[in-house]
C-alpha cells in the first residue's frame, strides 16, 4: 500500500525563483544532499528534462529510480511519476508554488510505495528525510540564490 505525505513551507523568494530551482533537476546534487547523480534520459520540445534517472542515498544504501516530469501546470506546479525503480514501486509527487514576488508557499506532496515491506517507524523516518530534502534544502538553496 502506498503512503502519501504532504508538507508546506514558506520561502522568502518569488514563486518564479522557486520554480527555476526545482525545474533545474540536473542541479539537484548541488543542494539535495541525498541525490548523488542525475541523468536526463529524454527532454521535451522545450528542452526541459522529461524523463530523468536518479541515484540517491536511501535506507543506508544507494537506490536508483526514473521519474517522468509533467510541466503542463508550469510554473505553478511541477509533478512527476516514477517509471522505474529498484526499491520503490511508486514515487509520485509534485511541488506547488503560490505567492507573490517576496514570498512563496511551497507545497510538496509525495506518494511512495516500497517493493519490500518495512516497519512503520523506518518508513516514517525515510519519509521525514525525503520531505526535509524536498523542502528545507530547497528553501536554503532558493533563499541563498535570491
Amino acid at each position: 500500500m502506498a503512503d502519501k505525505a504532504t508538507e508546506v513551507i514558506a520561502v522568502n523568494a518569488s514563486p518564479d525563483l522557486c520554480w527555476n530551482v526545482v525545474a533545474d533537476v540536473e542541479s539537484y546534487p548541488q543542494w539535495a544532499n541525498d541525490i548523488k547523480e542525475v541523468r536526463v534520459l529524454s527532454s521535451d520540445q522545450k528542452g526541459r528534462p522529461s524523463e530523468v534517472l536518479f541515484r540517491a542515498a536511501a535506507y543506508g544504501r544507494s537506490t536508483s529510480y526514473t521519474l517522468k516530469y509533467d510541466y503542463s501546470k508550469a510554473p505553478g506546479e511541477l509533478s512527476w511519476i516514477q517509471t522505474a525503480g529498484d526499491l520503490t514501486n511508486k514515487l509520485d509527487g509534485r511541488y506547488i508554488f503560490s505567492g507573490d514576488t517576496g514570498s512563496t508557499t511551497v507545497t510538496y506532496e509525495l506518494t511512495a510505495e516500497l517493493k519490500i515491506p518495512l516497519p512503520g517507524f523506518v518508513k516514517r523516518r525515510a519519509e521525514t528525510r525525503i520531505i526535509h530534502t524536498a523542502l528545507k534544502e530547497l528553501k536554503a538553496r532558493v533563499e541563498s540564490a535570491g
